[in-house]
């Protein structure tokens, strides 16, 4: 019964948000604790709530601070002369740009950071989206696609939950997948490349002259949501520009691109990523922003927009304590693993690739590469499938897995974006699905897993 109930949370929470009955954030928080109330929870609905909430804790404080730090930084400058650059080099040609955002974003992605790719991809490209009027939606669609694939890195999310339920070696792990993840990456090209020539097709190479690329500028980037090309300038924020501080600003920004990666350097044992945007965020207000009145304008004009984004993770966390603390996520893994038959068993590598798909969608990573991964290992196992080859198969339902509104960080995208999520969703998943047929042609040629 409670993977009935489990079910209903999601199938209702999803008809609520692709129909646009209610906002995600009412959805996420209203539809577990209705069903929770009628499954008959409601003494311990608090207390599973809040559980979820803590979960997420350490996200929201990290999305909390890299927005403020990001946003400092775009006001302050940091991005002026890549958006310049970038401006020179497509020309206005939005094929170009299309091309150069999956690049971007595959490179920024390497740190396994959702919210940091977002951060930094948006920044720099969202001005030229606006400038040039192309769509948003091919900006979120290209970032989730790109950052999907490098988010398998070994120190990513999924990759780093695999190994700790397997128990595989984690450099035998990558050097099954890295075959699947470089041609996938190629994918990711090759979509920018179609959409592009729509986009070159609908709106033409627009010219920019020199006075057009040293006027756009990416201050307002980060600003909520609209299409309208003029609106990245609505708020004046030149007199908060510190040009002479971009050296200082860029040596400060490396150093946190290191030990997000990393973790630690120099001695210096590993720092949570929440860590160290919150001492970022405070030696950048110090560097460039000295003045107590500017301090607290960069404070209110980013912190109004990281406010959407916490609001929505939070939301996930009370959806996903519910769903964990009744034990409906559980359920809804053991069921994944009894509907498969027992002549299915010779496939059983195809079974965990295609089962990893609704279980990285519906569930987070831990709740299933800790959860139902082990569970479906056990039975490959009685078919002769090794736990490395359980791992390999795993991996491919990653392809769909940032598309969930369990993700916190896509919530920060659309945000930025302002695109639907129902919309995007859609979309994403249309041009995912060849993402997915690498990723399983991988596995089955490159991962040693047998069909």
């Amino acid at each position: 019964m409670l993977t009935v109930w489990g079910l209903l949370i999601v199938i209702i929470f999803m008809t609520l948000i692709m129909t646009k009955r209610t906002t995600p954030f009412t959805a996420l928080v209203l539809s577990p604790v209705v069903i929770g109330l009628i499954a008959g929870f409601g003494a311990d609905l608090g207390d599973f709530a809040l559980e979820g909430v803590k979960g997420v804790a350490p996200t929201v404080v990290m999305l909390l601070f890299a927005i403020m730090y990001f946003g400092l930084m775009l006001t302050a400058g940091l991005f002026d002369p890549l958006v310049h650059w970038i401006l020179r080099v497509v020309k206005g040609d939005p094929l170009r740009v299309l091309v150069g955002t999956a690049v971007l974003a595959a490179a920024v992605s390497v740190d396994g950071d959702g919210s940091t790719t977002t951060m930094i991809v948006c920044s720099a490209m969202i001005p030229v989206y606006k400038r040039l009027n192309m769509k948003m939606m091919d900006l979120a669609v290209i970032i989730i696609m790109a950052n999907s694939i490098m988010n398998l890195l070994p120190w990513g999310g999924p990759t780093a939950r695999i190994i700790a339920a397997l128990g595989v070696d984690e450099g035998e792990l990558l050097r099954r997948i890295l075959p699947g993840m470089i041609v996938a990456i190629f994918w990711v090209i090759a979509v920018a490349y179609l959409r592009g020539r729509a986009e070159r097709k609908r709106l033409g190479i627009h010219t920019l002259t020199e006075e057009e690329i040293n006027h756009l500028s990416p201050s307002g980037a980060l600003a909520a949501g609209s299409d309208d090309p003029s609106s990245a300038h609505v708020d004046d924020t030149t007199h908060l520009k510190r040009p002479k501080m971009w050296w200082p600003n860029l040596i400060l920004t490396a150093i946190l691109m290191v030990l997000l990666v990393f973790g630690g350097l120099w001695g210096v044992p590993d720092i949570p990523s929440a860590i160290i945007f919150e001492i970022g965020f405070a030696i950048a207000l110090l560097l460039n922003y000295r003045k107590l009145k500017e301090s607290r304008e960069i404070i209110e004009i980013h912190g109004a927009n990281a406010m959407h984004v916490i609001t929505m993770v939070l939301a996930a966390g009370v959806f996903m304590g519910i769903l964990n603390e009744t034990g409906m996520s559980e359920a809804i893994g053991t069921s994944l693993g009894d509907v498969v038959p027992d002549a299915m068993g010779s496939q059983w590598g195809l079974v965990v690739a295609f089962a990893s798909i609704p279980g990285t969608f519906l569930l987070s990573n831990d709740a299933f590469y800790l959860g139902v991964l082990p569970i479906l290992a056990q039975t490959g196992a009685s078919y002769g499938f090794t736990p490395m080859q359980m791992a390999v198969a795993s991996t491919t339902g990653q392809a769909f897995h940032l598309l969930s509104p369990l993700v916190g960080f896509i919530y920060l995208l659309l945000h930025l974006t302002g695109v639907d999520m129902g919309a995007w969703q859609r979309t994403a998943a249309k041009w995912s699905i060849g993402t997915f047929i690498i990723f399983l042609i991988g596995a089955l040629t490159f991962g040693g897993v047998p069909i």
